[in-house]
């Protein structure tokens, strides 16, 4: 198993904390948010990560210099321009083994997902790419048809849909409410992404020659999602917490305190 972790971030929501640090050594439960996610990642089988570095880089690297975590942690320098997230993996590219899928996962959240469980589901569907998602109220949505694979995007609040899909682009979504059906409309499922999925190598290739060095992956999935296979997997009992705020700092340490975060071995559901 092999990840790379986005931690190149500003962490500008974090302020003044990441004033004099990245938001990647911020820290919460008694160690930075790098430490947690890195654990995680060993505890699921991970022997190989990448980590990308911006703000205030040489803390990260010296902090990973200091530290032997028995695995092998390369880093992808975007000191000289932040590179976005679909940048970021494009430059981090040559540091992946080439025929092994890479798990992605930001550096600020926590979940209860089983990371080994999600690669080895990303391995057994042959997708080119897999991504984690849940049922959750907010108002922008990855849309996927009835076998879940990605065909769309829309913002609920302000009608905006995007969609290399001229049918899809045609459709209006509404708001889902708590009942579980409403997040099925128009013959499509409404999902929340949760930051965490896993790129197989032919996503990478594809990546790799995109002609631009820097955009997000979101949209380098909407806009590929009618040529390579891009599906979600729905956990329906999905905890997840975004370390992105200080007032997200003490539900993070109460986070890390859960004996379900330390477990995290819910299987993931597929839909």
């Amino acid at each position: 198993m092999q990840a790379m972790i986005f931690a190149a971030g500003l962490g500008t929501r974090l302020k003044p904390l990441t004033d004099t640090m990245p938001k990647a050594l911020v820290r919460v439960g008694g160690a930075p948010l790098l430490e947690h996610v890195i654990r995680r990642l060993i505890d699921a089988g991970c022997s190989r990560m990448v980590v990308n570095v911006h703000h205030f880089a040489n803390q990260i690297t010296d902090y990973l210099d200091a530290h032997n975590y028995g695995v092998d942690i390369y880093v992808s320098d975007e000191t000289e321009q932040l590179l976005d997230t679909g940048g970021g993996i494009k430059r981090a590219a040559s540091l992946f083994d080439q025929h092994q899928p890479v798990l992605i996962h930001n550096v600020d959240i926590l979940s209860n997902v089983d990371l080994a469980a999600f690669y080895r589901h990303a391995l057994e569907t042959k997708a080119d790419a897999l991504l984690l998602v849940s049922r959750r109220v907010t108002q922008r949505y990855l849309v996927f048809d009835s076998n879940m694979r990605l065909v769309g995007w829309t913002n609920v609040a302000t009608g905006e849909v995007k969609s290399p899909h001229p049918e899809i682009r045609q459709l209006h979504f509404v708001s889902p409410t708590e009942e579980e059906s409403s997040y099925y409309q128009n013959n499509c499922y409404l999902c929340a992404f949760s930051g965490i999925h896993v790129l197989a190598p032919s996503a990478v290739q594809t990546v790799e020659v995109v002609d631009k060095d820097k955009f997000p992956i979101m949209d380098f999935y909407l806009n590929n999602c009618d040529t390579l296979d891009i599906r979600g997997e729905l956990k329906t009992d999905l905890h997840l917490l975004d370390v992105g705020k200080l007032n997200s700092l003490q539900a993070a340490e109460d986070f890390i305190a859960n004996s379900e975060y330390r477990s995290s071995k819910t299987e993931t559901d597929i839909l």
